[in-house]
């Protein structure tokens, strides 16, 4: 025996299983008795006679003898019990040779059908088989009828197991009892199945032959199989019956997952149950039993019935009539259906899946987890692989609406899934969470099942799974890289499931019932995980397990298999800690890519291909049709039954929709509530989820909505006013406190809200409660509501005493009973009552449940410091934390679990309906939540690594993901991925490219030639990568290409790129993107183009000045022009549009290679076009001809200008008659070559147009090109090179003006416009005339042209402007004439003079003279002109508020020339303006800043620049022209920069000398005769106020020593700063003018003064003391300054009249003795000797002569 079982020969040949048919039965009863019965069974009869055993006991041997005689005499065939006998009293001798020999003839009795007892009645007409007959029952079996023959078979066959049995004897037993279950014809049932199933589970685990485990583990997965596959009907139960199991003939070394629960077999103690309640958990079990407890549970239905409540304490069970077969009526008709065999084959079934599940829950102890070969983990994990192996081979029986299960006592029929489903969730949620990696592996594969095939079944069972478990550990720090792998590979499944990832997220993301945006989330973990792993997920031990990526979807094909559990093939104590070692964060990484590419894959399949069916097929088909059948190889089809019913598709999708939406606004909603509450459920309201601030309504909603804050909806309900108080009893009323307990009432009532801390809210709290709970419980121990109210309160307290860590003396439960005495209407309440509430709230305090989750998770073993240190020595602390989280959410999901089947049974449905979804365009807003995270987490991979697996799929995710935005149309998404995909080529930095580059390449080509409509402006990526990949296949091919980046060293692609770059794949797909260009879309051909030309123009500007110049993609334009031809005028106008202004740069290339590639191109398309006659006011020629004016304007080859000369020449004389816009852009070209600097080029382009302008002077005023006409002629004037063109061309411009005034088309004459239509002739035809000289002057190069443009210009305004209207004198003025100086207002105009020098001569001549000549203008006109002399005195300002020196004395000169030239003819008012003008000329430039504090701040040097246009108070910085409105409020502070503070420096500085200048001009124009009579008193007393706040402020300056130091320490001049300049000449402006004034004879002047005196007076006085003060040595530049003032002074005070003289003489005599002190000049002496003369004549000391 053992030879045939050696390890060394792994195929164990079973017995042969192939279902004997009724004819095959018969044959054998009939042939019993013959030689072949006799060989099979004498043989073993004669060895058990001749045993020992036999002669010792006397019932073996004579039932041995007679069994022999009756097999001899040919008899045995009918009395099977009788032959039975002797083999069951041999096996119970438990001698090892007698049980193998008897076993071995049992098992072959069983093949060939020999025990079926006809006598005993057929086992599906009872309502339940017998009982098993069993040790412990024999006394009685006389109450009892006789145990059928498979009974007592069963019974002795697992008899023979024990712990001691020999291995051959368990290994007959396991062959015995699968013959006999595998039998079709001998029936194993319920009680006798389970026993032996339970015998060779505890073969598998109690033997310690690993041949014996592999057998009985194979064993024990056939007998599964055949339990289930015979469910089936006959048709499916043909595919199956008789295949034995692989298993047994190929034994897996592969390691298996973990979870945790299993039970403990015999040798070790048996675990205590968490809890004796606990769902499923049977019995405690003594460590004393002779069979394994693992095993017991099998045996835990030995009532046939369905079990109940009773049977399974803590269970609940799951009655519900949801789902009916076919003809079954619960009205009394189910009672008397008798039970078929199928039903008791579904019943068998469900007590097999049942057991299994509950063995999957026993919980493990530590040492069970570390050691793979322990009983308890042999146990749990044998169970989870039957579990799965039931899900994966037999999910058609779970889905089947007609797998009914009768309860026998009621006949109550329920689905299988409803049955099987509690046990299944309970399985999971002890396991999922396991940290043994063989457990935790299994449990997510049987999760899979459940996702992919019961989904609809179990819509929220799944997503508490979810939510609770899979995408809590996919974000613990804690989880270890294996479980996430596991978790991730189980998810890649599911992306690559369209159907099952637009289910999940139709039924969870779009349903506002669902707490959680599953798919959603999921997304954004696995973007996480695949782009970068958490550093805290590394196991500290080291790396974990390999990625289950190979092994998974290894049973996912074969879910019938599973592994070896044997101990052989599992691990020692400790294995399964590093089960699998060499999982790393690369391999997760490759998972979550591997994810992300299957989803976008499932996205592009059920979006463009059901939009495929939906568009042949129409809104009709609502069951789903799976795109891609092969994306999912174990996804069941779902039976029609199992999908929630589907609209029409139009109403379907808005459903979606709108549900996302609500889901999104009640997120919101409650974000708000979590803030303030009222405020919150207004807009709750506003929105319409709330229906109204109805009390019922609002407390419906604080009730069952999930997110609120417990703590707000506490505070909110127990406000006192009536409104509150009635939401709050609404709230409480709603809460279901029925047949409930006290205590459980109490804390079901808590948890609802935190209670508040104010004494009256929590008063009116539990009064209602008390209410509430009388009402709905009845008998209770309370005589009143009263009485509840006083122990709620008191009960609360004790909750507070109990757990309060602050609480030191606690109360106990003597002082519990004591406190509450007497509160029952003046009675006790029961003390066992009390006494029961004082235990339950001492041992499990009422908490709020997200507070217990809250501990569990911040919990964390350990602490700081070192005493946390050293408690931490030799633990593994990763493993802890997370066994104390997820202990935690495994009690919560069980909770969850529990809770929901409650409600489903109360509800009497399933779950939540579930929808299947079935329209395309669903796949857009899945993207768009999607796709940030995708993008990421397929772009991070391809630009990490080189791996090219990787890099393909990457790549493939592009892809998909390129094929998802081209056909919903998403913008920003779509230019992001091909954005991205493009710099992945690699193509601008060919050195660095690597092969990964030349896939992107591919896939890029690929995506322009598919998605070609959809592409937009990502065309420009696309196009580029074209454009460069050639480039690369020139280089590579050795040509000599022009590089623009000139000193850079090119480096070259490898050789095998370069190759590859050629490849055909590559050239055929570069090829299809031009020559399929013509089946593009209207609008997308024009992207196409417009990204074509920007491409063109980047190749060609790269290429320089090159002799081989890039033209790829201009020839692929002019290519694509002849391809799109045929299409419609509209097209081709909008495709126009774009090449026209690609021509437009092209042809001006300077590189003329290029010029004439595309001019020659050109010129060939132009032609063609000039053909086709252009109606009125279409500008279709306008526009094709504007590239040969870019050309002339922009390309300097001579060769190519002449050639577009002779272009247009040839179009005049061919096409003259058809040219209508063209002449416009004729002249454009024209003007465009007078620029040209050679000769022959500007000669013929002037011959053209004068020969335009005489032959065809109406045509050209008819179709609107007169304007464009004097441009270009005004053009030719401004010819600097040659001057007599210059010359020619400004005789036709004024030789223009009489043709145009007798042109009757222009409708003008000498003496103004005749008819004024719709366009004004003036503006049509004067202005440009006009406005030709202005340009001449303004722009012009040679001298003598631009005076004869000046004079041209005045004398036509003077001779014709009499007839202007007033109107267009206004627009000369502000168009013409004001603008001839703008450039004075902004230094950037400045720009169009090359140099400093010709600026200054354009200054100094032109507009000089352009000055005078305004000046001369306004003279002749002045009646009409004087309503601008504002403008005029505002544009001197400007003028003279410059930085540049020169311009400010050109303002200053010219404003002295106006009042000069015009003194005679300025009114007062006019007077007070100019006055005015002076008076803001001079606030504007005095430079206030200087006493600034803030600028001598100091700045530190090392502060980084700031943005300069940044100033401490957001003021900005003063322009280059300064504004005669702005005031000096800059401010420097430490944050200054440098920067600004020199630009605030230059500002002061250019105040400065613009002051001094001022003062010169009003010197110089007041020591003019003639404007000093005119100007009146009063004015030149305001000019004197301004003159004297000059001097003071430059006196004040030049006085404060300290403030010129500090200016200077700050770095303000190189020297000591001072203004004795402008103090010195503006008091001598004032001095000279004032004692002019003083010594006027005039009238007004003698009244003035007074007021002269007053200012002269001290003016004087203050420069002869400060004259005295000066010191020779050190200030003889300030003696120098000061001189000619002071003699001014002295001679001045000479003259005046003797009673003034000796009115004065106290005051200035000191001061002028003083001088005699000094050294002075000889003016000074003079006068010193005159005053002291005229004191001498006034004091009578001398004589007058």
């Amino acid at each position: 025996m053992h030879s045939v079982l050696s390890p060394s020969n792994s195929t164990y040949s079973l017995p042969s299983t192939s279902s004997p048919t009724g004819t095959h039965r018969r044959s054998l009863t009939a042939s019993r008795g013959n030689t072949v019965s006799s060989v099979l069974i004498s043989s073993a009869l004669e060895t058990i006679a001749a045993s020992r055993e036999a002669k010792k006991s006397a019932p073996l041997r004579e039932s041995t003898h007679r069994a022999l005689e009756m097999v001899r005499a040919g008899l045995g065939g009918d009395q099977p019990r009788e032959i039975f006998e002797p083999l069951r009293l041999a096996c119970e001798t438990r001698s090892e040779k007698l049980m193998i020999a008897s076993l071995d003839c049992i098992s072959k009795l069983i093949s060939y059908s020999f025990f079926i007892d006809d006598s005993a009645p057929h086992s599906a007409a009872l309502p339940s088989p017998p009982p098993s007959p069993g040790p412990g029952r024999r006394g009685s079996q006389s109450d009892l009828p006789p145990p059928s023959l498979v009974d007592l078979v069963v019974h002795t066959i697992t008899a023979c197991h024990t712990e001691t049995s020999a291995d051959a004897v368990s290994l007959q037993v396991v062959k015995a009892l699968l013959s006999l279950v595998l039998s079709s014809t001998i029936l194993v049932h319920q009680s006798a199945l389970l026993k032996a199933v339970r015998t060779v589970y505890n073969v598998f685990l109690m033997s310690n032959d690993p041949v014996n485990q592999t057998v009985a583990q194979g064993g024990l997965t056939q007998m599964v199989n055949h339990v289930f596959a015979r469910c089936k009907t006959p048709a499916e139960h043909l595919d199956r019956e008789g295949v034995a199991d692989p298993v047994l003939s190929a034994v897996s070394s592969r390691r298996a997952s973990v979870a945790p629960s299993t039970p403990d077999s015999v040798p070790a103690p048996a675990l205590p149950a968490e809890d004796g309640t606990s769902a499923g958990t049977p019995e405690r079990r003594a460590s004393t039993e002779t069979e394994a407890p693992a095993a017991q549970e099998v045996s835990g239905a030995q009532e046939a019935s369905v079990p109940t409540s009773a049977e399974a304490p803590g269970t609940p069970s799951v009655r519900s009539e949801a789902l009916e077969p076919e003809g079954f009526h619960p009205n009394g008709t189910a009672n008397h259906r008798p039970m078929t065999t199928r039903d008791l084959f579904l019943k068998d079934a469900f007590l097999v899946f049942r057991a299994m599940c509950k063995l999957t829950m026993k919980p493990l102890n530590t040492e069970s987890e570390r050691d793979l070969k322990s009983h308890g983990m042999r146990s749990k994990l044998l169970s989870l692989h039957m579990v799965l192996i039931i899900l994966s081979s037999h999910m058609d029986l779970f889905v089947s609406p007609s797998s009914m299960i009768y309860s026998s006592s009621s006949h109550d029929a329920s689905t299988f899934v409803q049955m099987a489903n509690q046990y299944l969730c309970l399985c999971l949620s002890r396991n999922a969470v396991s940290p043994v990696p063989q457990v935790f592996e299994i449990s997510v594969e049987i999760f899979w099942r459940v996702l992919s095939g019961l989904r609809h079944k179990l819509k929220k069972e799944i997503e508490v799974l979810f939510h609770e478990i899979f995408i809590p550990i996919l974000e613990m720090k804690t989880a270890t890289l294996k479980q996430k792998a596991v978790i991730l590979s189980m998810l890649s499944r599911l992306c690559q499931d369209p159907q099952a990832l637009v289910d999940i997220y139709l039924n969870y993301d779009c349903d506002s019932e669902a707490a959680e945006n599953i798919y959603e989330r999921l997304i954004n973990i696995i973007t996480k995980l695949g782009s970068s792993t958490q550093p805290g997920a590394a196991n500290p031990k080291g790396a974990e397990a390999a990625t289950p990526a190979a092994s998974t979807p290894a049973r996912s094909q074969n879910a019938s298999l599973a592994p070896s559990l044997s101990t052989n093939a599992l691990g020692g104590p400790g294995a399964s800690d590093g089960a699998a070692l060499g999982q790393t964060e690369a391999q997760l990484r490759r998972q979550g890519l591997e994810c992300i590419v299957a989803l976008l894959r499932s996205l592009v399949a059920w979006g463009t291909g059901k939009a495929a069916e939906d568009a042949g097929a129409g809104p009709a088909g609502v069951g789903p049709v799976t795109p891609d059948a092969s994306a999912s190889l174990d996804r069941l089809p779902l039976p029609d039954t199992a999908r929630g019913p589907t609209p029409d598709v139009a109403e379907d999708l808005s459903r979606f929709e709108s549900a996302r939406q609500k889901k999104t606004t009640l997120v919101e909603g409650i974000r708000r509530f979590n803030l303030k509450p009222k405020k919150g459920l207004e807009y709750l309201v506003e929105v319409g989820l709330l229906p109204s601030m109805e009390p019922q309504d609002v407390a419906k909603f604080l009730l069952n909505t999930d997110g609120l804050s417990k703590a707000l909806i506490g505070e909110y309900l127990g406000e006192g006013d009536e409104v509150h108080i009635a939401t709050m009893h609404a709230f409480v009323d709603l809460i279901d406190l029925r047949n409930t307990s006290f205590v459980d009432a109490l804390r079901m009532f808590l948890q609802a809200f935190r209670l508040p801390g104010e004494a009256q809210k929590i008063d009116r709290y539990m009064l209602k409660f008390a209410e509430h709970y009388i009402e709905g419980n009845s008998p209770t121990p309370f005589a009143n509501a009263d009485a509840a109210y006083v122990l709620s309160y008191s009960t609360i307290l004790l909750n507070t005493d109990a757990h309060n860590p602050q609480v030191k003396h606690r109360m106990t439960k003597t002082d519990f009973i004591r406190n509450n005495r007497g509160i029952n209407d003046n009675a006790d309440l029961p003390e066992e009552f009390l006494s029961s509430i004082y235990d339950d709230i001492v041992n499990n305090e009422i908490r709020m449940k997200d507070e217990m989750d809250a501990a569990l998770v911040q919990a964390t073993p350990g602490g700081p410091g070192i005493a946390g240190a050293l408690a931490t020595v030799g633990r593994d602390l990763q493993r802890e934390a997370y066994m104390l989280q997820s202990s935690g959410m495994a009690n919560k999901t069980e909770a969850l679990f529990k809770t929901l089947m409650r409600t489903q049974r109360k509800s009497s449905k399933m779950s939540d309906q579930f929808y299947s979804a079935s329209h395309f365009v669903h796949v857009r807003p899945m993207f768009e939540v999607a796709w940030i995270p995708v993008l990421a987490g397929i772009s991070g991979p391809l630009q990490q690594t080189d791996e090219i697996e990787i890099v393909e799929l990457c790549l493939e995710g592009f892809r998909y993901a390129i094929r998802i935005v081209c056909f919903f149309e998403l913008e920003l998404e779509r230019n992001a991925f091909v954005t991205t995909l493009a710099k992945f080529t690699f193509l601008n930095n060919l050195g660095e490219m690597k092969a990964k580059n030349m896939e992107a390449i591919k896939t890029l080509l690929d995506v322009a030639v598919t998605e070609g409509n959809n592409l937009k402006g990502s065309w420009h990526e696309v196009l580029s990568c074209v454009s460069q990949l050639e480039h690369m296949q020139l280089i590579s091919s050795g040509v000599d290409v022009p590089d623009s980046r000139k000193g850079r060293v090119r480096k070259l692609p490898n050789e095998d790129l370069a190759n590859e770059s050629r490849s055909t794949h590559i050239t055929v797909a570069a090829d299809m993107v031009f020559s399929q260009s013509h089946y593009l879309s209207g609008t997308a051909i024009v992207n196409f183009v417009q990204a074509l030309c920007d491409v063109s123009w980047e190749e060609i500007q790269s290429s320089g000045l090159s002799q081989h110049p890039r033209l790829f993609s201009l020839q692929k334009l002019v290519e694509i022009s002849y391809y799109n031809m045929t299409r419609i005028r509209l097209e081709w106008s909008n495709l126009w549009d774009i090449l026209g202004e690609h021509f437009n740069q092209v042809c001006c290339h300077s590189n003329p290679h290029v010029g004439f590639f595309a001019l020659d191109s050109l010129r060939q398309l132009a032609m063609r076009f000039l053909e086709k006659e252009e109606l009125p006011h279409f500008k279709f020629q306008k526009d094709f001809l504007r590239p040969f004016e870019y050309t002339m304007t922009h390309n300097a080859n001579p060769d190519i200008r002449d050639m577009v000369l002779q272009c247009l020449q040839q179009m005049i004389q061919a096409r003259v008659q058809n040219m209508r816009s063209g002449w416009r852009t004729m002249f454009g070209v024209f003007s465009a070559a007078s620029k040209v600097l050679t000769e022959r080029i500007t000669s013929s382009a002037f011959e053209i147009v004068t020969r335009l302008n005489k032959e065809h002077f109406i045509a050209i005023v008819r179709y609107g090109a007169f304007a464009d006409l004097m441009v270009c002629i005004t053009d030719f004037c401004k010819v600097s090179k040659y001057q007599k063109i210059s010359l020619l061309a400004i005789a036709m411009l004024r030789g223009v003006i009489p043709v145009m005034l007798n042109t009757p088309e222009c409708g003008l004459t000498a003496q103004g416009p005749q008819n004024i239509g719709v366009d004004d002739p003036m503006i049509k035809y004067w202005f440009p005339v006009l406005f030709g000289f202005y340009d001449i002057i303004m722009n012009g190069e040679d001298l003598e042209v631009r005076r004869l443009a000046l004079d041209s210009l005045f004398n036509t305004l003077k001779k014709y402007g009499s007839s202007f209207p007033v109107e267009f004198w206004d627009t000369v003025c502000q168009e013409l004439l004001f603008p001839i100086f703008a450039v004075l207002k902004s230094s950037q105009d400045l720009s169009r003079f090359s140099t400093q020098e010709d600026m200054s001569v354009w200054l100094s001549t032109t507009m000089i003279q352009a000055l005078r000549d305004l000046i001369d203008l306004y003279t002749f006109y002045f009646e009409i002109l004087e309503r601008f002399l504002d403008g005029l005195l505002d544009l001197l300002c400007v003028c003279i508020c410059q930085e540049n020196d020169t311009l400010a004395r050109i303002g200053t000169s010219c404003l002295q020339q106006l009042l000069e030239n015009n003194v005679k003819k300025l009114s007062v008012a006019r007077w007070e303006r100019v006055a005015t003008t002076f008076v803001k000329l001079f606030r504007t430039t005095t430079p206030h800043q200087l006493f600034d504090e803030s600028l001598r701040v100091e700045i530190d040097s090392g502060t980084p620049e700031l943005q300069e246009a940044n100033d401490a108070d957001g003021q900005a910085i003063l322009p280059a022209p300064l504004s005669p409105t702005q005031n000096d409020n800059q401010k420097i502070t430490a944050k200054t920069t440098l920067n600004d503070r020199r630009r605030i420096f230059k500002q002061i500085i250019v105040k400065c000398v613009l002051q001094l200048l001022l003062i010169e001009t009003t010197n110089d124009l007041l020591r003019n005769d003639e404007v000093y009579r005119t100007i009146p008193p009063e004015h030149l007393l305001r000019l004197m106020g301004v003159l004297d706040h000059s001097y003071q402020f430059a006196r004040m300056f030049n006085e404060d020593k300290e403030l010129r130091t500090g200016l200077w320490k700050v770095g303000f001049m190189k020297h000591l700063p001072n203004l004795l300049k402008q103090e010195s000449s503006s008091a001598a402006t004032l001095v000279h003018i004032l004692l002019r004034m003083y010594y006027d004879p005039r009238p007004e002047h003698q009244a003035a003064r007074p007021q002269v005196a007053e200012r002269l007076l001290p003016l004087g006085l203050g420069v002869l003391q400060d004259y005295s003060k000066l010191k020779t040595d050190t200030q003889a530049k300030n003696i120098a300054a000061w001189t000619p003032v002071v003699a001014e002074i002295v001679h001045g005070f000479c003259k005046f009249d003797d009673k003034a003289f000796s009115r004065y003489l106290p005051a200035i005599y000191p001061l002028v003795t003083e001088l005699l002190s000094r050294e002075t000049s000889q003016d000074i002496r003079d006068g010193l000797r005159d005053y002291f003369l005229r004191v001498g004549y006034a004091q009578g000391i001398v004589e007058p002569s």
